[in-house]
């Protein structure tokens, strides 16, 4: 079974780093359904991570914003990684996408940088 999660899991992984976040996150909806209680809260971060970049993609920034906070608090509990994932390092590069439109004043948002876009690392199992 944690053979199959974890190939889902890569799977949602290549969709998010090919920025197709609402994809990514209905793979890793499934995986959050059937998950047990140790991953559930990892599964539910990386969703509300995907959720929080679909929005800011779409210009949605006040519910970018509120998925962004959540996601850091489920997966905090991971770091510093979990499933083969670089949590901290994923954390790291959502805080650097994120940071201009934090700091950005309601109206004058920015787009989401592509340049700046997220990526899912995992650790060599070497």
């Amino acid at each position: 079974m944690s053979d199959e999660v974890d190939a889902e899991l890569a799977r949602a992984a290549r969709l998010f780093d090919a920025a197709q976040y609402h994809e990514a996150h209905e793979l890793l909806d499934a995986l959050w359904d059937a998950a047990s209680q140790r991953d559930s809260d990892f599964f539910k971060g990386l969703i509300q991570a995907c959720i929080a970049l679909h929005h800011f993609a779409l210009g949605n920034t006040a519910g970018a914003r509120k998925l962004y906070a959540g996601h850091r608090q489920y997966l905090g509990a991971y770091l510093p990684a979990h499933r083969g994932l670089d949590v901290a390092a994923f954390l790291q590069s959502m805080q650097s996408c994120f940071a201009a439109l934090l700091r950005a004043r309601d109206g004058a948002e920015p787009q989401l940088d592509p340049a700046l876009r997220p990526r899912m690392e995992f650790l060599d199992s070497a």
